[in-house]
């Protein structure tokens, strides 16, 4: 039995843990726990209900090479929410390039053309394959598969509605010059001096322990400070510049891109762009959208 996953998240080169766990993707921590401790009843070598040794010995493999690794992913808070991160680029992406999303299966088709109970079609869709995912080990790659494309249709389009919340709305050009005429004709106040920023710090921190090559810390303190404020430029970028220093790629272009979106002038985000595309230029590269991700088996 072939272990090669094609469909879904999967054939973007990355793991979907949540498909293999079978649920959705903003599961809670304790739902992923009970999901993996039912899995695992059913597949461990003590509690197997299978009788052919070729079926425990598969159970055995399912368990190994994908539950407990994605299991591993999950119910590690930083992990988890560093693989959120990914998952919601992942999903910006496709809602920019939907010609990169082909379904075959038919509950993803139908899940791609909701749109008022978008997340309770998807909940539905996901309980009714994961109920069954295990029962069957010959036809649970196939199960994963399926959820793997409900979760890359989930995040399509989830993150294409944020997308058009968040578009400008079109203003009467009339109107416009009327209240700039108002607001020409009044005094201006007297602007307050700026406010020491919350995250400076978490910077000072994160200096100091880049210094003494302490990255784990370094990125603790960043991270903390992008919850502070997710859109400054300066934090993302020096997030960005520890992962390629620790040649974690995918990471390092989420957060650097991240900056540059903020402010394309900043120097520390425009070094990293540079060193970024030499590595490109070195490695293999895979165009479009998946040579964003990089090449995860």
């Amino acid at each position: 039995m072939s272990f090669k996953l094609e469909q879904g998240l999967f054939k973007l080169d990355l793991t979907d843990h949540h498909a293999i766990l079978g649920v959705t993707v903003d599961a809670k921590p304790e739902q992923i726990r009970e999901r993996y401790k039912l899995i695992a009843r059913m597949l461990h070598p003590d509690s197997c209900q299978s009788k052919s040794p070729k079926e425990r010995d598969l159970a055995n493999k399912l368990l190994s090479r994908f539950v407990n690794q994605a299991y591993d992913q999950l119910s590690k808070d930083r992990k988890r929410k560093e693989h959120l991160v990914v998952l919601e680029q992942v999903g910006k992406r496709l809602a920019q390039e939907p010609a990169q999303l082909e379904s075959a299966s038919q509950a993803a088709k139908i899940l791609s053309q909701a749109s008022q109970n978008l997340d309770l079609e998807y909940k539905s869709s996901v309980q009714k394959l994961a109920t069954k995912q295990y029962e069957h080990l010959d036809q649970a790659l196939e199960a994963i598969a399926l959820l793997s494309e409900l979760n890359m249709v989930f995040l399509m389009k989830k993150e294409g509605q944020k997308i058009r919340t968040e578009a400008p709305v079109a203003v009467n050009a009339s109107s416009t010059l009327a209240t700039n005429a108002v607001k020409q004709s009044q005094p201006k106040p007297v602007e307050p001096p700026p406010k020491a920023s919350m995250v400076e710090p978490y910077l000072r921190r994160a200096d100091e322990y880049i210094k003494n090559n302490n990255m784990a810390k370094a990125i603790l303190e960043l991270r903390d400070a992008l919850n502070l404020e997710p859109n400054n430029s300066t934090c993302n970028s020096l997030l960005g510049m520890v992962y390629l220093k620790q040649n974690q790629t995918t990471m390092a272009k989420m957060y650097i891109n991240k900056a540059l979106q903020v402010n394309p002038k900043d120097p520390l985000a425009l070094q990293g762009k540079q060193a970024l595309d030499k590595l490109t230029q070195k490695a293999p590269s895979k165009s479009g959208f998946l040579g964003m991700f990089g090449n995860k088996k």
